[in-house]
Parts: structure tokens; C-alpha cells; sequence
């Protein structure tokens, strides 16, 4: 039999006949510790352990400490907790199980309602289906072969899936007498999710459309270790306690009501916070030289063609006719700056041009979706843009890296991640203008000493962008910031400045939020304080307590002198 070369990522490699798996080559090289892999990678593209070996390759070995690995991890274990479901109940079909950022669901429809009190029997099964240490086993199968294998099992939602795949074939797992229309890659076996907990449930339309069915969405979590699990539970339950939605209403920041889904109604102690931080905000631009702009929410729909965003969020926008002509509600601010942008002839000498503006948008969010301040469907961004020359991107990128840091350390966010998204398929641009730009934001961050990650292909079509992600007083990850360069709005809207040789050239543009959703961000910001804010956030900073009523009098005064030197406070 031939022999092949197996590599792995920590220089470590083997002489093997062909034909052996990848987890038989980890036991060969790594056999005190090949049960911590779960999967691999190969040529950036993750794989089974199971995965017959044909030729000399390298791999990058994955463990359930790491996001990707764990990721997989959570996948595996909701083919797990479905398999438990499919034996625990009756006429249950599968929707869809994958991992999310923590934990796993599936999606089940059956003729029972399934309850908390049904968790400790799911969980029990699914221990028996562990101790049984079924393999995942991949299949490759013709659609053909797919469609009548879940035909026959009354796979309503798989039949579905299956029609809308362009493929000739697909691939299936199995485990034991389970079965799932699934791309992989899984955990070698069922023995290896030892540790596991049910959390909840919660009613989805299939396909998040509320044309469709209702189906029952199990919620669960998954580590290697029971220590990880009570950690995560612990978390969850200190996140509970911190729910800017039940804190919202004790503090009377702000409300949702019924005639208005989606649409916060800040009250007066909100008000407070939201302006407390826009002042802040306000502020620093001003130091850091950039000028505000104010545009219309209503613009006329040519617009939203010519920028781009049509093709991107039409279904996401919100229309209204006016004088017979369609308009839309802005579901981004940058066109309308562009606008502006156009107004004025600039030369070199204007630029870099910084254009700040709290914007207030809308963007149409299905109702199964929302989620007090987090998720809505009205927010104001803290939006700008730097329109500058390509020999200043550089520079300017740095400028914008310091100024994402200042104002997260401002409100208390000491710890978070960057990501650099790079070129995906479809773009726009020359390969000059995107190697230009990708080399910019790398080596803006090289030179602010910034580790980040890089996301081959996940980039804008319009440009590489960097994205940041804050971590709470808690240890969750919050999506907030974005630097992006764009090539795509200059071109489209055919944007000039007169360079030193006298010529027309077109500018770059940067887009940059910090705080991404003002909304959003108070959200976070609640949670991540326990609604305790620092004092320069907090709508009371100060309350006045009179001893008895013969004192009262006296803390009135002392609560006027507090409000005209600019406190806030109050007398109780």
C-alpha cells in the first residue's frame, strides 16, 4: 500500500499507508491526548476526524477551547439533543439545529408542546445516546436519493431544504438509527458531548416568516467539561439579573408599547442617558476636527439605486409615496452624506474630510426577531465619514483605531476583539485598490501594536472593513464598531477633488461607527453596568435626603444649588 505524510499545524508529522483517518493519525502521533480534537482543518476548510486521508496533507487541529472547534461542538450536540427528541415523542419532524453564539437549537414540529418538565427525559436519553459513543458517520448521496430518503420519513422541512439545493448531491450524517441533511463537519462521536444542558424554549416561524408554520425551538449548551457548564450557567444567570429590558423598566429608562413594535419610547431618565452619551460623543469629534451634518430621513428611492443599498436592503427598508413619487425611509446615512459631500467643489487642501452625524434610521426587522433595545427598527448611528486622499487612508486609519479606543476605555470597555474582512468573491474594484486597502487597515493596526484576526473573503463588496467586538463586564462579546474603506460610493456617485497636479481624482471614503446603534449600545451599556452607571452617565447623580420635615426646606435649597451647578438630582 503507499505510504503518504501527515502534518500537523505544531510541526509534528507521520508516515502513514494511504487510506488512514485523520483521528487514527492523532492517535498514532498524539496518543495521551488525541481525545481533546475534535476536527481539523485543511486548506482553510474544516473536516471531520473520520476523513480518510489519500494524499500527503497538513492540518490544523481543532479543540472545543477554541471558537471554530466549538462551534462544531455545539453543532454535533444538537444532532444529539434531536436524536433524543425523535425517540422521546412522536410524529416529530426536524427543522434546522445549528450552533449560535452560545450554545445550539433545533427546531422541531410535533403534535406535543414540549415544557421544562420534559428537559430531565430528553437529557437522560441523550446521556444513553453518549454512553453508546455512536460515530458520525458522512454520507455523500444523490439529491435524488435525499429526497426520497426523507419522503419517506415524512421530512417535510428536509424535503424542502433538499429542493432549494442547486448540487447534484449532498450529504447527510448519521449516528446510530439518526439521520440529518447536514454539511458537517461533526465531533468524531456522540461519547465525546459529555456534558450538556436543556435551557429553554420558545415558539419559531420556519424560515423566521410568519406565513410559515410555528415551530418548537429547544434551546441548549454544550462543553467538554461539567466546570465550563456551571460557568456558563452562572453567567446566564448574572446576565438575567443585568436584562436591559427588566432594568429598563425598573430604572424608567425606556419603554415598548403596542402601537408601535420595535420603536423604543425613551422616557425622561432615558432621555438623560442617551443625550449623556451624544454630548460625550460630540465633544471628542469636535476635538478630533470633524464637522456634523444633519440629512433627511425621507429620500427619494433613485437614490437608494444608485448608491447600492437597493439591492442590498430593499426588503429591509420602509416606503411612503409622495407627490406620486416613491421615497424611503433611510436604513443607512452614507448616501445622504455623499450628498453633501458633492455640494462643494474640494481640492487636496480640504482633505481629509471628516463629516460626523447622528443619524436616525429605520430598517424593517421581522417581529421574531426583536429584542428590546438590542434589535429595533428605528435607531440612530454614530455615523461618519472621512473623505480623504489615498496617500492619507493610511493615516486617517490610525487616526480612527485611537479614536475607537479612547471612547470604549471612556465607557469602561477595557477588554475587546478586531477583525480584518478581506476581499470576498464578489467586489468591486481593481486588485491594486483592494491590496491598497486591505495592506492600510493591517498595517494601521500592526503599527497601534492591535492583535486582530483575519476573515479571508468576509469583507464588503465595496471595501475591507475592520470590525470590533467589546467584551462586557461578564465576558460576553458585543458586535459594536466598524472602520471600512469603500470604493464602491465615490464611484457610484462619480465624487472629485483637484489633486496637487491640477487633475480630477476620486477620494477615498472611511466609514467609521464606535458605538454602531445608539440604542443598541445603551443596551449593552446597561447590562454591562447591572444599570449601576459612572456618574457622569447616571439620569440621578445626586439625591437629596431630608432628615424630617423640619428639614426640608434646607434640602430644597441644597437641591436648587445642585441643579444650577449643573447635577443631577433629585429630593426624595
Amino acid at each position: 500500500m503507499n505510504k503518504i505524510n501527515i502534518t500537523f499545524d505544531d510541526g509534528k508529522q507521520g508516515n502513514f499507508d494511504q487510506g488512514i483517518t485523520v483521528l487514527q493519525a492523532i492517535q498514532n502521533i498524539y496518543p495521551n491526548s488525541y481525545q481533546r480534537y475534535i476536527a481539523a482543518v485543511q486548506d482553510g476548510q474544516a473536516v471531520d476526524l473520520n476523513t480518510p486521508v489519500t494524499e500527503d496533507a497538513t492540518f490544523r487541529l481543532l479543540t472545543a477551547d477554541e471558537p471554530d472547534g466549538l462551534e462544531i461542538f455545539w453543532h454535533s450536540a444538537s444532532h444529539l439533543m434531536a436524536q433524543a427528541v425523535k425517540m422521546q415523542f412522536n410524529d416529530v419532524r426536524l427543522g434546522i439545529g445549528p450552533a449560535i453564539s452560545a450554545g445550539f437549537y433545533y427546531d422541531f414540529q410535533l403534535n406535543d408542546s414540549i415544557s421544562a418538565e420534559d428537559f430531565p427525559r430528553i437529557e437522560q436519553k441523550m446521556l444513553e445516546i453518549v454512553k453508546d459513543d455512536q460515530p458520525f458517520v458522512r454520507k455523500r448521496i444523490s439529491k435524488k436519493e435525499a429526497l426520497e430518503l426523507f419522503k419517506q420519513n415524512e421530512e417535510s422541512f428536509k424535503v424542502e431544504l433538499i429542493e432549494q439545493i442547486s448540487d447534484e448531491s449532498v450529504t447527510i450524517y448519521e449516528n446510530g438509527s439518526f439521520f440529518d441533511l447536514c454539511r458537517g463537519p461533526h465531533v468524531p462521536s456522540t461519547g465525546y458531548i459529555k456534558h450538556f444542558k436543556l435551557l429553554s424554549t420558545a415558539g419559531a416561524y420556519w424560515h423566521g416568516d410568519e406565513r410559515n408554520p410555528v415551530l418548537q425551538r429547544l434551546y441548549g449548551i454544550a462543553y467538554p467539561s461539567q466546570e465550563s457548564i456551571d460557568r456558563y450557567l452562572l453567567q446566564r444567570e448574572e446576565a438575567q439579573k443585568r436584562d436591559h429590558r427588566k432594568l429598563g423598566r425598573e430604572m424608567d429608562l425606556f419603554s415598548f408599547q403596542a402601537e408601535g413594535p420595535g420603536f423604543p419610547f425613551w422616557h425622561p431618565n432615558g432621555v438623560i442617558l442617551y443625550r449623556a452619551i451624544l454630548d460625550y460623543m460630540r465633544e471628542v469629534l469636535t476635538q478630533k476636527g470633524y464637522s456634523e451634518i444633519m440629512t433627511p430621513i425621507v429620500l427619494d428611492e433613485s437614490l437608494w439605486h444608485q448608491s447600492g443599498h437597493w439591492d442590498n436592503y430593499k426588503n429591509n427598508m420602509y416606503f411612503t409615496n409622495i407627490d406620486e413619487q416613491t421615497y424611503a425611509l433611510k436604513p443607512m446615512n452614507c448616501p445622504g452624506c455623499v450628498l453633501v459631500y458633492k455640494q462643494t467643489p474640494h481640492s487636496y487642501r480640504d482633505l481629509p474630510l471628516k463629516l460626523s452625524e447622528m443619524g436616525l434610521v429605520h430598517r424593517h426587522e421581522k417581529s421574531g426577531v426583536l429584542h428590546g433595545l438590542i434589535r429595533v427598527r428605528e435607531f440612530t448611528q454614530d455615523d461618519a465619514h472621512v473623505f480623504c486622499t489615498p496617500d492619507q487612508m493610511e493615516e486617517e486609519i490610525i487616526h480612527l483605531i485611537e479614536l475607537v479606543d479612547e471612547v470604549y476605555r471612556t465607557f469602561g470597555y477595557e477588554d475587546y476583539q478586531i477583525e480584518l474582512s478581506t476581499r470576498p468573491a464578489k467586489s468591486i474594484g481593481t486588485d491594486e485598490m483592494w491590496n491598497r486597502a486591505e495592506n492600510a487597515l493591517s498595517h494601521a493596526l500592526e503599527i497601534k501594536a492591535v492583535p486582530f484576526k483575519v476573515n479571508q473573503g468576509e469583507g464588503a463588496f465595496y471595501g475591507p472593513k475592520i470590525d470590533y467586538h467589546i467584551q462586557d463586564s461578564i465576558g460576553r462579546m458585543w458586535q459594536c464598531g466598524t472602520i471600512q474603506v469603500d470604493f464602491s460610493m465615490p464611484e457610484r456617485f462619480e465624487l472629485e477633488y483637484v489633486g496637487t497636479d491640477g487633475g480630477k481624482h476620486r477620494p477615498v471614503m472611511l466609514h467609521r461607527a464606535i458605538l454602531g446603534s445608539i440604542e443598541r449600545f445603551i443596551g449593552i451599556l446597561i447590562e454591562h453596568y447591572g444599570g449601576a452607571f459612572p456618574v457622569w452617565l447616571s439620569p440621578v447623580q445626586c439625591i437629596v435626603l431630608p432628615i424630617s420635615e423640619k428639614h426640608q426646606s434646607y434640602a430644597e435649597s441644597v437641591q436648587h444649588a445642585l441643579q444650577d451647578a449643573g447635577i443631577r438630582s433629585k429630593l426624595d
